[in-house]
């Protein structure tokens, strides 16, 4: 049964708000911010993560296709080790907000943080599985993650980013001890930073 539940907020145009990629070692943090068109619902919206890949790409499609307004932006690598990732991942979702045609009323925002803006806003825990919205910038910002971690397999042979997808899976670790760091690794994370030259053994 789903978890799902619309929250009322008397506004036409609610967004909802999720990021994607907080916890990889390599990538961008990615977020996506979308506009349901109430008069086009789409069935099956839920947390990305609960969605196979295949259903993830064909609900990604319909929301592009059916939502008032969508938008994907990021936070790079360099930003990430520079801002830190929570302040990364509040930037990405600024980003993508600002980028939405048209702008929101209101803005949902899956977690417990809102990024410093003037929007009328609220942070929803769960949201990704609760507001319809969110659920679907999640499926957004986790299909557009997913592409470039793919890419990124490619430009870095050995490294497994297709499959974890930046993510500190074993596989992912014992590649970085034996090839070295790329430019795509955040070079701010622990078991990142205890590779690079000059860092003192733990």
């Amino acid at each position: 049964m789903s978890m799902l539940f619309s929250i009322d907020y008397h506004a036409p145009g609610l967004a909802g708000v999720d990021e994607v990629g907080r916890g990889p070692l390599a990538g961008d943090v990615v977020a996506a911010a979308v506009i349901l068109d109430p008069s086009r619902p789409i069935p099956g919206l839920r947390d990305s993560k609960k969605l196979s890949s295949a259903r993830r790409e064909a609900l990604a499609a319909q929301i592009r296709e059916h939502a008032l307004g969508w938008a994907v932006a990021r936070a790079s690598v360099a930003e990430i080790d520079a801002l830190n990732i929570l302040q990364a991942s509040l930037l990405a979702m600024h980003r993508a907000v600002q980028a939405l045609d048209p702008q929101p009323d209101c803005v949902l925002v899956d977690g417990n943080r809102l990024p410093r803006w003037d929007y009328h806003s609220e942070p929803v825990v769960g949201g990704d599985d609760r507001v319809p919205a969110i659920a679907a910038a999640s499926i957004l910002a986790k299909v557009q993650r997913d592409r470039e971690l793919v890419a990124l397999d490619a430009l870095y042979p050995g490294y497994g980013f297709a499959a974890h997808k930046g993510y500190p899976t074993a596989a992912h670790l014992q590649a970085l001890r034996r090839l070295g760091v790329t430019p795509v690794h955040r070079r701010s994370f622990a078991p990142v930073k205890a590779l690079l030259p000059g860092t003192p053994a733990g």
